[in-house]
């Protein structure tokens, strides 16, 4: 791994999984916080997954322009950011369409059976 990554194991899962991992989860949070698409959030991590070579480069003395690894650690954070990004936008529009629509599972929501009245509605 370290031939091919540019990295170990450990420093892989520690930095690019743990700490930028965690900035793309919040940067996935705030893309869908504010309504805006999940292309977004692809372009955003691939900007961290820059940061993240740079802090191996800089950090752990590791190849700054190794594609390979650019292109893993990227990965990996553009998961975790669409993950972040689908679990927000769910969550979002439980809470601020409660009438239209109900959470049906971790990342996805559907209308509301009754023709979008909330329940106890009698639409008098």
């Amino acid at each position: 791994m370290e031939a091919a990554f540019g990295t170990t194991r450990a420093v892989f899962l520690g930095r690019s999984v743990v700490l930028v991992g965690a900035t793309a989860f919040l940067t996935g949070q705030a893309v869908a916080a504010t309504w805006r698409p999940a292309w977004q959030v692809v372009f955003y991590c691939a900007l961290l997954g820059l940061a993240d070579r740079f802090l191996h480069f800089a950090l752990f003395g590791g190849v700054l322009l190794s594609s390979l690894g650019y292109v893993a650690d990227t990965a990996v954070l553009v998961a975790i950011g669409l993950f972040a990004h689908r679990v927000t936008r769910a969550r979002r529009m439980v809470i601020q369409y409660p009438w239209l629509y109900e959470r049906t599972g971790l990342f996805t929501w559907r209308e509301r059976r009754g023709g979008g009245r909330a329940a106890g509605d009698e639409g008098g």
